[in-house]
């Protein structure tokens, strides 16, 4: 039998209700546990770690020591939600993101949030984000964020509660994918004891949108990636890979009387549809940085003409800044007329006099983040930080108070992860993927983040955080 640690009392396990009781979803996965040893699933990890390195599924690491590649660690044991559970959910979540997309239209439009007082304009236009240049331009099907990711976190309550909403070049989908591809190689019998709705028919969905993005009947669409050396560039080129489409770097492209072509072999050939995977400072030379060299020189002025389609639309991201998340709930009340489904997490605003006092006050209990922050860099959680650190961070926010939020430390729930001397609790987050076409779908699971360091909050791969997949279970049939 393997070791197992007890989750940690007060917090919310998603494997054990109480020490030494399982829940139902879990419940034939423990039975089958019951029966493998140690040293079969540190085989099996062994042989997950080789496959992945033959793959190539590494991620990019800026400025680390030990080299530019690693593989982002992988825990074979599943992070299972009921299907009940997964249909409130994603109720939530299409409610989030169709909210989301209303608003982003609004303030390039009509700007009628702005006008009731719902939102201070200023936090719109004098955010870095927003791109005057979209102003009064119709896009197809009025979508923007094409592709989502909605991090959840589940608290001690058991509640979910988003964490944050990425608009912008939203990464992690092809390990959900590679994930649920593994786990089915190394414990083919496990998918014989469950009822899991699958992951894999992700790409054709993302390809059916992006097809439909445009008004060409059989239109080109490529991914546009900034090149090897980028952190998801092995997601770049699955994504291109498994929809079939080219993988382009901005020296493969280039514009002519308004319209985007492709270099290749046999000539110049149009482009309709860009997924890009690189931000908007450096899509176009002519309209943004300068001297990027990853852009395409008169992108820009093609897709104000109507001539592309860019997934996510320019200027998505003013409505993922966190400046911008407390907002979220008074959006869907205003242009759905519905009480959201998710809650946010309580957030101060530090720009605010008085929540910057409060934060002053409190900061060795809260989580301080910066608005244009990521990857968990630029932030300081206050009850794992010494005195020192905390005082030094104090200096920063006193001097630039709106460039940073704090929210309450929130305990993320717990999921039991394979370590050397068994089994034991890691805190975990969930990021479901949103694809906006003509309609909204998401497939049923997403990406399951753990902290792999004891006791840890932070779960970004960037700060070695690890992955696992995420089983929805499908309802009993009639």
């Amino acid at each position: 039998m393997i070791k197992v640690t007890t989750p940690p009392a007060g917090g919310f396990d998603e494997m054990f209700g109480a020490p030494g009781k399982v829940r139902e979803q879990y419940a034939a996965y423990w039975r089958w546990l019951e029966g493998v040893s140690m040293d079969t699933i540190e085989r099996k990890r062994k042989e997950a770690d080789l496959l992945f390195h033959r793959v190539g599924i590494t991620f990019n690491v800026y400025g680390a020591e030990e080299g530019t590649e690693r593989l982002i660690p992988f825990d074979s044991l599943p992070r299972i939600i009921p299907a009940a559970e997964w249909q409130a959910l994603e109720q939530g979540i299409l409610q989030r993101v169709e909210a989301l997309n209303l608003f982003l239209h609004d303030i390039y439009h009509d700007q009628a949030i702005l006008k009731s007082g719902r939102i201070p304009a200023d936090q719109v236009f004098a955010n870095a984000q927003y791109q005057p240049c979209m102003q009064g331009l119709d896009l197809p099907n009025a979508i923007y964020a094409h592709i989502a990711g909605v991090d959840l976190i589940r608290n001690n309550d058991g509640d979910y509660y988003v964490l944050e909403d990425n608009l912008r070049t939203p990464s992690g989908v092809s390990y959900m994918i590679e994930n649920r591809r593994m786990l089915m190689r190394l414990y083919p019998e496990l998918f014989a004891k469950h009822r899991v709705a699958p992951v894999d028919h992700y790409p054709a969905l993302l390809h059916e949108m992006l097809a439909q993005s445009c008004h060409v009947a059989s239109p080109c669409v490529v991914v546009l990636t900034p090149g090897r050396y980028n952190s998801a560039y092995f997601e770049h080129a699955f994504l291109a890979r498994q929809m079939g489409v080219e993988l382009v770097e901005g020296a493969d492209l280039f514009t002519k009387g308004g319209f985007v072509y492709m270099r290749t072999t046999a000539g110049p050939q149009r482009v309709d549809v860009i997924y890009r995977r690189i931000d908007d400072a450096y899509l176009d030379p002519l309209a943004f940085e300068p001297d990027s060299m990853l852009g395409v020189p008169g992108l820009m002025s093609a897709y104000r003409e109507g001539n592309v389609v860019l997934a996510n639309a320019v200027g998505t991201g003013v409505a993922d800044d966190k400046s911008i998340y407390p907002y979220v709930p008074d959006m869907i009340r205003f242009y759905l007329g519905q009480e959201p489904i998710l809650k946010n997490v309580p957030t101060w605003q530090c720009r605010k006099a008085d929540d910057l006092g409060h934060v002053l006050d409190n900061l060795h209990e809260l989580v301080v983040k910066e608005v244009h922050g990521a990857g968990g860099y630029g932030m300081l959680i206050g009850p794992a930080s010494t005195r020192e650190q905390i005082e030094q961070f104090r200096k920063q926010l006193v001097a630039y108070p709106e460039n940073y939020i704090a929210q309450p430390t929130l305990s993320l729930s717990s999921c039991p992860v394979f370590v050397e001397e068994g089994i034991a609790p890691r805190h975990i987050d969930l990021r479901p993927f949103v694809l906006s076409g003509r309609e909204v779908r998401l497939v049923p699971g997403g990406l399951t983040r753990v902290a792999m360091k004891e006791g840890s909050l932070v779960v970004n791969s960037s700060q070695g955080g690890g992955t696992k997949d995420t089983w929805v279970l499908e309802a009993p049939s009639c």
